[in-house]
């Protein structure tokens, strides 16, 4: 049988082996693989192999790749170097969305950031994730972390598999590691919501609170960052309406500002009589603190602020809602739940679902519908007996 020839990509040669000393025999494959993306320059591969059938493999494997545009040169980008190069990136992200991203990649930037992403195997971040599951890996500040969640776990993941389809778009990896780690699905958190009444007392027990009409506007439907960011500007109280067109969030520690996720997030709103004198008091006492600071004032615009006019920071707006939610002597609900509770409290009294998603600042009613409104034990309980009239097993008279 006739030898078959060597392609010309391939080169027998004769080496000397490093560990021996000894001459032994290699085979070399040289071959084109097309255009480097991250340089626009051609691309030699030169790879040796110990048998001519490594070689004709490896040469198949590379020629195959140029063709598809799939070849893969060989790097030293570290995943730190990636992270930092996705974050760039991100050219229109807003910044709570980035200080999140950043937050799930920080165990991964930890424990990997100096290993080179070609290395980068599924198996680390499996290993990575049983370590945030189990508790007890230490932040780059020094802290240990306690146990993660499974929500916080499935974020890291699907962060890391947005980091590796950017790496594989560059051409420095074959394929995304963490794509086909399938994190399992947090239970979602069932919002709780206040009862008619519940609201009615705690409504009542804000008197004397320089806070009561941000948790008025709560229990309205804004949001914790549309609250920290309205202005007195947007407030209108001859034509009794509110405009909501910034929203102020915590971001990395920091507040940050930014314009509503959506164009339906930015909306106006009117006001009843209630809301207005409620708004108007507040005027009122930031004037005095106004008057009672002088130059140490900061008028500043916000509805929102503390005594020398400086806005809240958002995680404050949510700590001092849990305190007078105390106060009131009721059951503790989110910041959020208040929310979530004038949704509801809309669809019991049969407010269209198109005028609620309006009024919360959703695009889609479809939305408003899945999220926020949550039947209350009350409305369950009415329904029972509606259903009861229908579907019972007594004898109905049909004289």
């Amino acid at each position: 049988m006739t030898r078959q020839q060597l392609p010309q990509q391939i080169t027998k040669i004769t080496v000397l082996e490093r560990g021996s000393g000894k001459s032994v025999i290699r085979y070399e494959v040289r071959v084109d693989a097309g255009v480097d993306p991250e340089t626009g320059k051609r691309h030699q591969i030169k790879r040796r192999y110990r048998t001519e059938k490594e070689a004709r493999n490896a040469l198949g494997k590379f020629l195959a790749d140029a063709v598809a545009g799939e070849f893969v040169p060989r790097k030293d980008v570290t995943v730190e170097q990636v992270c930092t190069d996705w974050f760039g990136s991100l050219h229109w992200g807003r910044a709570t969305t980035v200080a999140g991203y950043e937050y799930n990649l920080a165990p991964l930037r930890e424990k990997y950031g100096e290993l080179p992403v070609q290395k980068l195997t599924r198996k680390h971040i499996d290993d990575l994730v049983s370590a945030l599951k189990a508790g007890g890996t230490t932040t780059a500040k020094g802290n240990v972390r306690r146990p993660w969640a499974a929500r916080s776990l499935k974020r890291t993941v699907e962060t890391t598999a947005m980091v590796m389809e950017y790496a594989k778009d560059r051409k420095l990896v074959p394929h995304n590691v963490a794509r086909l780690i399938k994190p399992k699905s947090a239970r979602k958190r069932k919002p709780q919501t206040y009862t008619a009444a519940e609201v009615s007392t705690f409504l009542t027990s804000l008197e004397g609170d320089r806070d009561a009409h941000l948790w008025f506007l709560a229990l309205c439907g804004l949001r914790r960052g549309e609250l920290g960011g309205l202005r007195w500007s947007g407030v209108d109280l001859k034509a009794k309406t509110i405009t909501v067109h910034i929203g102020r969030s915590a971001a990395g520690g920091k507040a940050v500002e930014d314009d509503p996720k959506t164009e339906a997030g930015e909306r106006t709103l009117p006001m009843d009589d209630e809301m207005v004198d409620v708004l108007r008091k507040a005027r009122r006492r930031q004037a005095a603190d106004k008057l009672q600071l002088g130059e140490l004032y900061q008028d500043r615009g916000y509805v929102a602020c503390n005594e020398d006019g400086t806005p809240y920071h958002p995680d404050t707006i949510t700590h001092r809602w849990a305190k007078a939610v105390k106060r009131a002597g009721l059951r503790h609900i989110r910041l959020h739940d208040a929310r979530h509770t004038c949704g509801t409290t809309m669809h019991l009294r049969k407010v269209p679902m198109a005028v609620i998603a309006a009024w919360l600042g959703h695009a889609d009613a479809s939305v408003t519908a899945r999220i926020y409104m949550h039947s209350q034990d009350d409305a369950l309980r009415d329904a029972a007996r509606t259903l009861g009239e229908v579907v019972s097993s007594r004898v109905i008279d049909a004289s």
